[in-house]
């Protein structure tokens, strides 16, 4: 079980580049969550599986007997879904049908979330540089939110609430 969970479905089998692929299985799972739940359910869902995918981060580690082994990806999955929030929050918040998940958003939040994953700025190197469990964790997370940043920023200039 701690496999299905790290690897999220054994997403992180798929070569080459298992965190892109888990990335992007990340994203219609995060879809039908929004769609079941709004904002409020994707958030729920990815502190949820934070906790779980810790301890089963943690157990298939050690069980590879690699701090980080590239197969575990649910740590790229709770990244990805924070890099979502920006978009499930406005669409829920503006009352949207739950089914529309517009491909500007997602498309932002993919590409910036795997560019601060991958090239590791700042606090999300200093994290990834912990080399223990909360690092491996920790570091997508904030990538994550970097990202959602980028992508509420884009979204205000995009809808022109900075030009107002």
């Amino acid at each position: 079980m701690n496999r299905l969970i790290a690897t999220f479905f054994y997403t992180g089998l798929l070569k080459p580049g298992p965190g892109t692929w888990g990335s992007a299985a990340a994203i219609p799972v995060a879809w039908l969550l929004h769609w079941a739940g709004g904002f409020p359910l994707l958030a729920l869902a990815t502190v949820l599986v934070f906790a779980l995918g810790t301890y089963s981060a943690k157990a298939e580690s050690a069980r590879l007997g690699v701090h980080d082994p590239s197969e575990i990806v649910i740590d790229e999955v709770v990244g990805m879904w924070i890099a979502l929030w920006p978009l499930s929050a406005g669409l829920w918040h503006a009352g949207v049908a739950g089914y529309v998940f517009p491909w500007p958003g997602w498309v932002g939040g993919f590409v910036m979330f795997r560019l601060f994953d991958i090239y590791k700025p700042w606090l999300v190197g200093r994290a990834d540089r912990r080399g223990d469990i909360w690092g491996l964790m920790l570091d997508d997370v904030i990538a994550g939110v970097f990202a959602a940043v980028v992508v509420a920023a884009a979204a205000a200039v995009s809808h022109g609430v900075l030009m107002q």
